[in-house]
C-alpha cells in the first residue's frame, strides 16, 4: 500500500470524453450512458430485443493524425497487451480459393490467445469506473478465461459459469487467474445462473443472458471496433473487400462491421468491405430466409466456440450494414481447413479455422469475386482445443502433404 491505494491495481480509466450517449441499433432511441443489462429497455418491452450501442461526436477527419485508442470506449492503450494484433499475407492459400489476395488478422497472440481480450479490456474498465464489485459470464472457454485474467489484473472478483464440458485448458487457466468456476447442468441453465445474479445485484454480467439474445456488454462489444482500424492502418495500400468472421451472436461481427462504418464516415475509407458471418450450422442463414431471429434453433458442432441456438439482431445489423453473407460450414471440411492454416504456420482453434471454410463457401457460390482482398478474423489460437477436437481431427493426411508420401513400411520411426 503507498497512500492508500494499493499498486499492485491499476488505477481505473476514464470514459472517453467524445462519447454523447447510447443508441439502440435497432429503434435508434437514445439514453443517457449507464448500464443497461437487458439492452435497449423500449425494445425489451416489446419483444424485440436489440443491444445498445456508444454514442461518439464527430471523428477526427481522414486530415488528422489516425489513433484507433481515441476512438475507444476507454482510451489510453492496451491494460495487458491486447489489440494490434499481427496481419500475415497468406499468398498461396489465397490462390487455392481464387482470390487476388488473402490475409488473417491473427487475434490468437493476445494475451490469453483470442479476441476476447479486446471485449474484457474495456468491460473491466467499466466495472472499475462505475464501481461494480463483481463480474460474471457464461462461457464455453475463451471468454471466460479471458474476463478471468482481466479482473484479476484489476481486483475484481470474477465468476465463470460453465459446463463440466469445459477442456481442461480453459479451465485451468480460469481457476488459476483467481476466478470460481460454477458448472451448470445445461448451457441454458449458465445464462439462467448469470441472470438471476445479474437482476439481484450480485453480479455485473459480461455478456448475454436472455432468451431471445441481446449481446454481449455495450462496452465491452465497442472494443472489437478496433479490429476494423487496424485492419485499416496496416494495409491502407490494399483496402479489405471481404471479412469473414467466425459468428456465435454476433458481439465481434457488429463491432467489425461498425467500425468499418465509421470510417467510411469519417472519410477514412471509399467503401465499407462486406463483413460475413461464418457459422456452425444454418442460424442467421435461415434468419435471411425469413425465419424470425427471436427462433431457437437447434444444431451440434465440433466448433464449442461458435455453439448456440440464438441469433442476436446485431448481427442482422453488421450484415445489412456492410451487404455481408451468413454461410455455415460442415466441420468436417473445418478440420482439413485447420490444417491447412496451420502448414501456412497459423495454428488455429477449430472454431477459428471456420474463417477459411467459409471464404471457400461464399467463393464458389460466387458471393466473393476472385479480385477480392480478403481478411481472415482468426479468432484464437489451436492450443485452446480440447482432446475431443484432436480426436475427431485425426485422419488421413490431406493431398500432397509430407504424410501423404509416407508408407507403412517406412524404416524410420516415427
Amino acid at each position: 500500500m503507498h497512500g492508500g491505494r494499493d499498486l499492485t491495481v491499476p488505477p481505473a480509466r476514464i470514459l472517453n470524453p467524445n462519447i454523447v450517449g447510447m443508441r439502440c441499433i435497432r429503434c435508434k432511441e437514445d439514453y443517457p450512458v449507464a448500464d443497461y443489462l437487458e439492452g435497449c429497455p423500449a425494445c425489451q418491452a416489446s419483444k424485440i430485443p436489440a443491444n445498445l450501442a456508444l454514442t461518439y461526436r464527430e471523428f477526427p477527419s481522414s486530415s488528422s493524425e489516425f489513433r484507433a485508442s481515441d476512438w475507444l470506449a476507454y482510451p489510453g492503450g492496451p491494460v495487458l497487451g491486447e489489440g494490434n494484433t499481427p496481419t500475415v499475407s497468406l499468398p498461396a492459400l489465397a490462390t487455392q480459393v481464387g482470390i487476388a489476395t488473402l490475409r488473417a488478422k491473427y487475434e490468437g497472440s493476445n494475451p490469453t490467445g483470442s479476441h476476447k481480450d479486446r471485449m474484457s479490456a474495456l468491460f473491466i474498465q467499466r466495472v472499475r469506473e462505475a464501481g461494480f464489485e463483481a463480474v460474471a459470464i457464461a462461457s464455453s472457454g475463451n471468454a471466460g478465461a479471458s474476463l478471468a485474467a482481466y479482473a484479476a489484473n484489476a481486483g475484481v472478483a470474477c465468476t465463470v459459469v460453465t459446463t463440466t464440458r469445459m477442456n481442461a485448458n480453459w479451465r485451468r487457466a480460469i481457476e488459476m487467474h483467481g476466478a470460481r468456476l460454477i458448472f451448470a447442468p445445461t448451457p441454458e441453465e449458465r445464462w439462467r445462473l448469470v441472470g438471476e445474479g445479474a437482476r439481484s445485484g450480485e453480479w455485473y454480467p459480461a455478456n448475454n443472458y436472455l432468451t431471445p439474445a441481446v449481446g454481449s456488454n455495450p462496452f465491452g462489444v465497442d472494443g472489437y471496433r478496433a479490429i476494423a482500424f487496424e485492419i485499416f492502418r496496416d494495409w491502407p495500400e490494399m483496402p479489405a473487400t471481404d471479412v469473414l468472421v467466425p459468428t456465435s451472436r454476433g458481439d465481434v461481427l457488429w463491432g467489425v462491421a461498425q467500425g468499418f462504418y465509421e470510417l467510411r464516415n469519417a472519410g477514412y475509407i471509399a467503401d465499407v468491405p462486406r463483413v460475413h458471418a461464418v457459422e456452425p450450422f444454418p442460424r442467421i442463414e435461415l434468419v435471411l430466409e425469413g425465419l424470425d431471429f427471436r427462433t431457437s434453433v437447434d444444431g451440434e458442432s465440433l466448433l464449442s466456440s461458435l455453439k448456440g441456438n440464438t441469433v442476436a439482431f446485431q448481427a442482422l445489423d453488421a450484415l445489412r450494414k456492410t451487404g455481408g453473407s451468413a454461410v455455415s460450414v460442415d466441420e468436417r471440411d473445418v478440420i482439413d481447413d485447420q490444417l491447412r492454416m496451420s502448414r501456412a504456420g497459423l495454428y488455429l482453434e477449430l472454431s477459428s479455422a471456420a474463417a477459411l471454410t467459409g471464404l471457400s463457401q461464399l467463393r464458389r457460390r460466387g458471393k466473393i469475386p476472385a479480385d477480392a482482398h480478403a481478411v481472415l478474423l482468426t479468432t484464437s489460437h489451436g492450443y485452446k482445443d480440447g482432446s475431443e477436437v484432436g480426436n475427431r481431427a485425426s485422419g488421413p493426411p490431406l493431398p500432397n502433404s509430407p504424410e501423404a508420401d509416407w508408407k507403412e513400411e517406412s524404416p524410420w520411426p516415427i
